[in-house]
This record gives structure tokens, sequence and C-alpha cells, in this order.
């Protein structure tokens, strides 16, 4: 079936507001296992530690909106690969990681991966099928364990991100509170455009950007965004 590389993420909630096309997303948690229709309208979203496919149809086209900016983009997802891959970060980097670009050598790497990730993901909805959690339940903590040593920095993106943004909106209630709205003088509006047009991401080819006024503490200005437009999946 033509789709994109299962995957969870382990901190962050992920919505897709499907915006064209038709498909379907197939969910993996160890409350158990769901193929949600994907239409025009639709809204579907997956708490950490589900893990999910989008599978192609008639082609969706959806908007990926994440929580805790800076977690997404500092690689809060892992793949479904099978237990022998996930062992290791050496081993599981070598097997998750794309060439740069998205030219054929990418294209095929991608599929490579997605062909992986699929593999890893059918004994778990397998299990579940049949009524048993426990092959979700071990991957879950497998993926949990690989990031592990990546936590600490992971938690400094979120007191620089999320953390920090949620703390000026307490400031800004403090300010309406006391009459002094400061901060409204430096309202404005911005734009954005795509910094880069279907790249491979893990649910699809997208559209990536990049939005200006934005607080995120990227450490490379052309690190991947989660965020943006997913178009066809990949065959994988």
């Amino acid at each position: 079936m033509c789709g994109g590389s299962p995957h969870p993420h382990l901190v962050c909630t992920e919505a897709y507001v499907v915006t064209g096309g038709r498909g379907a997303v197939q969910t993996l948690s160890p409350d158990g296992y769901r193929d949600i229709p994907l239409r025009p309208g639709a809204v579907a979203w997956f708490t950490p530690g589900t893990v999910h496919r989008m599978v192609r149809g008639g082609g969706p086209r959806v908007t990926v909106l994440m929580r805790n900016s800076g977690l997404p983009e500092a690689g809060d997802a892992v793949f479904t690969f099978p237990p022998e891959v996930l062992a290791g970060p050496e081993r599981y980097a070598a097997a998750a990681t794309l060439p740069p670009g998205t030219g054929p050598r990418t294209e095929a790497a991608a599929r490579r991966r997605g062909y992986l990730a699929v593999e890893g993901f059918l004994a778990p909805r397998e299990a579940l099928a049949a009524g048993d959690a426990a092959a979700c339940r071990d991957f879950q903590r497998a993926a949990a364990r690989l990031v592990r040593a990546e936590v600490p920095r992971r938690r400094e993106l979120w007191r620089a991100g999320a953390l920090a943004a949620a703390e000026r909106t307490g400031a800004r209630l403090d300010a309406l509170e006391t009459g002094e709205p400061a901060y409204l003088g430096d309202a404005t509006a911005y734009r954005a455009a795509p910094t880069r047009l279907a790249a491979f991401g893990v649910c699809g080819r997208r559209d990536e950007y990049a939005p200006p006024g934005t607080a995120l503490p990227y450490d490379d200005p052309g690190e991947p965004r989660h965020s943006g437009h997913e178009r066809e999946p990949a065959d994988s």
C-alpha cells in the first residue's frame, strides 16, 4: 500500500488538517488499531506514543501542525523499525538518515526507510488485531530508550521554545491585569512562503516552512521543519 513511514512522536501531539484529496491514516496505540479516513475539512490528531502512517488513497494534502515548537524539529519521532534496528542509536541513525537533497538517491533512501518502518509496523498491528498490546508497548519502551540521551538537549529546547512562549503569555496577562499593556506597542504581522518544496518527510512529500517572528532556538537555519504541507506520500 502506498503511504508514508509509520512513526510516533514521544513528546508532541501532531494534527493533520486535510485541505485536499482523499486518503487515510493508520494508527497503533495500546488501545488498538485504527484506520481514520482523511477527507477535505477533516482534522485528525495523535497524542504522544501513537504510531501513525498516512496512506495515499486519492492523494491527500494536509497541513501539519505540531505542539512544542522546537521539539519536532529536533527529531521528536522514532520510526517503527524492527527491534534489532532500535537496539542502538548508531544502527538506528544509519537506517533513519537520508542523503541531502530531493534527487533520485534521496528518494531511493526514503523508500528503503519506509519499507523498513512498515516491516516493523506489521507485527504490532497484527498483535493488536488479536487483542494483544504487548508488542506496541515494547516498541514504545524501545523508542524511549533510544532517545534518552537526547533528553537534556530537548529539555533546553522546550525551555527556550514552548515553555518561554507560555511564560510570555502569563506576562501579558499580568500586564493586562495591571493596565500596563506596553507589549501591544510591538504588534506587527508576518507572512511566510515555503523554504523548501517537495522534501521527503516521514508522512510524505512536504513543503517546509521556517516562519519569521518566532523565537525557536534552531541550531541550524537549514534544518528541516516538521510543520508544513504534506503532499502525496512516497511509495513505501
